[in-house]
């Protein structure tokens, strides 16, 4: 029998590298979008992509002028797939906008957006390109996977993590300016959740892959 990782989303050509990362794993995605909307019955875990920014009302905050239109049925339906995933202690891997609603699910809050947002977006037509480095901590599970210290990460986004959530840990910032950039929670099998975008990165840097095949080692 393979093994099987929810996968959310909302446009499904958007889905494609995580999907592919995945497979690498030997793991099937199992795509779940607010249009096919399922339980995580039959699944080994839980990836939460990339996207559009989360409704500031969900960490009770009011929203700024240049944030996206608000998703608030993919954020109701990845908040409430979450919850369950760590209530039952499956592993989930948040990447991106998973970072920041794993951050708001546990609590936290978020920037808005960030005064030097140019440094956390790749200025080119290849999205696996690093935009900046981060230094990740020594004894965390990110540690584990990539070796702590520097690691050269793509990036895009403009909102980051203001307060962190209650019971998670920082375990790697943006050398540039400390921006948060990956948050564990240590009391769960696998519950990683980090800023940039290693699905894209995995062409070029092998190294990711490990994050992935971390993720695939526990299900």
């Amino acid at each position: 029998m393979s093994v099987k990782a929810g996968l959310t989303f909302s446009e499904p050509h958007k889905a494609v590298p995580y999907a592919e990362a995945l497979r690498q794993a030997g793991i099937e995605p199992v795509p779940i979008s607010p249009d096919h909307p399922r339980p995580l019955d039959g699944l080994q875990g839980l990836v939460l992509s990339g996207g559009t920014d989360l409704n500031p009302a969900r960490y009770g905050a009011v929203p700024r002028p240049g944030n996206e239109p608000p998703d608030d049925e993919r954020d109701a339906l990845e908040a409430s797939l979450l919850t369950q995933a760590l209530a039952a202690d499956l592993p989930v891997l948040a990447i991106c906008r998973g970072l920041q609603l794993f951050n708001v699910v546990h609590g936290g809050t978020l920037i808005q957006h960030l005064d030097n947002s140019a440094i956390h977006v790749v200025r080119s037509a290849d999205p696996a390109l690093p935009a900046h480095q981060i230094s990740v901590e020594p004894d965390s599970r990110l540690a584990r996977i990539l070796g702590e210290g520097l690691h050269a990460v793509n990036s895009r986004h403009h909102q980051a993590v203001e307060r962190v959530g209650a019971g998670l840990r920082v375990t790697a910032r943006s050398t540039p300016d400390g921006v948060v950039e990956a948050l564990e929670r240590n009391d769960r099998k696998f519950a990683l959740a980090v800023q940039w975008h290693p699905e894209d990165q995995v062409r070029r840097d092998t190294s990711q892959r490990k994050l992935f095949e971390a993720f695939a080692a526990v299900l």
